[in-house]
């Protein structure tokens, strides 16, 4: 453990410490809560990482479990404080500005292994510069508080350090629909610059890219975006979806997140390889560029006719 492991990160291995001791004992949840005197529901939820496990809570629970090494039972005791210390994005100046389900991705995203991410409309939020991400809040003003807009383009930008400074950073594969390349938000200068920061992050390989074809992502596109979260254990994987800026939802539920699973896959297996991919957004750049350079050229030398106007 170290003291910049995240409380998830902490929380994870105490409940996988505490569900591996119970399936090696041969007991069930139930047996557990019964000799603990606990309710059915507090085992379940500190085995699922729902709840953090008090420290007095931990040690009867090991007992009982027959972890008795001194050395694993204080760090599992460490882990157990640790995962209920507070993070920077649960101060006020954040947590009240953010929605529940966007909490618990923060939480996660940081200790994730792999994150697969389809996005139909906009480049992700994690890789937005500051430029795009104003944009798309400006679209947004009348609907949602400024404040709640500055906090969300700061949380970006602390996202994306935390997550792509982090000394084993997770695999990041993003498939983005063909549409996206076309939809030159905030202008030509604007997006030009997104896609060069696209661009420096493959080159860098902090993320992996892939460009669905128009034909093959119209139904994923209609589905909308979502995110899945690999925490390294089969079954840690979470699944976050967002819709506009109100209306986002983060589980774990196994059915939901094979169903999305098997479309994320799907629309992998047909989009253009991330070479092809980063071609076309190098084009696609290329295009934007040379279309401000015309702009430009335009107004230093307007051409005959346009100088003296009698209007």
């Amino acid at each position: 453990m170290t003291a910049q492991d995240p409380p998830a990160v902490a929380r994870r291995r105490v409940r996988l410490a505490l569900r591996h001791a119970r399936q090696r004992q041969g007991l069930t949840q139930s047996q557990v809560a019964e000799a603990l005197e606990w309710s059915l529901s507090k085992v379940q939820r500190i085995e699922s990482g729902d709840v953090s496990v008090s420290t007095t809570d931990l040690r009867a629970a090991l007992a009982l479990l027959d972890v008795r090494d001194p050395r694993r039972v204080d760090q599992l005791v460490e882990d157990a404080k640790a995962s209920r210390r507070q993070r920077w994005w649960t101060r006020p100046e954040y947590r009240d500005h953010l929605t529940p389900a966007m909490l618990q991705l923060l939480q996660f995203e940081s200790e994730a292994t792999a994150i697969r991410v389809f996005q139909a409309t906009l480049v992700p939020g994690i890789l937005q510069t500051a430029d795009y991400a104003g944009w798309i809040q400006r679209f947004w003003s009348r609907a949602v508080p400024e404040e709640d807009m500055k906090v969300r383009v700061e949380l970006r930008a602390r996202r994306r350090e935390g997550l792509f400074g982090a000394p084993d950073p997770p695999r990041y594969l993003l498939v983005l629909d063909e549409s996206v390349l076309h939809r030159d938000i905030g202008g030509p200068s604007i997006f030009a610059d997104q896609l060069e920061f696209l661009l420096d992050l493959i080159r860098r390989q902090a993320i992996s890219v892939r460009i669905v074809p128009f034909p093959e992502g119209a139904i994923p596109a209609m589905l909308g975006s979502f995110t899945i979260l690999e925490l390294g254990d089969e079954e840690d994987v979470f699944l976050y979806r967002e819709s506009g800026w109100q209306t986002d939802s983060f589980g774990h539920s196994i059915k939901d997140i094979r169903r999305w699973r098997e479309i994320y896959e799907q629309v992998w297996g047909r989009s253009f390889a991330p070479d092809i991919s980063a071609r076309l957004i190098e084009a696609r750049m290329a295009e934007l560029r040379a279309l401000i350079g015309r702009s430009r050229a335009r107004l230093a030398d307007p051409g005959p006719g346009t100088g003296d106007s009698p209007w």
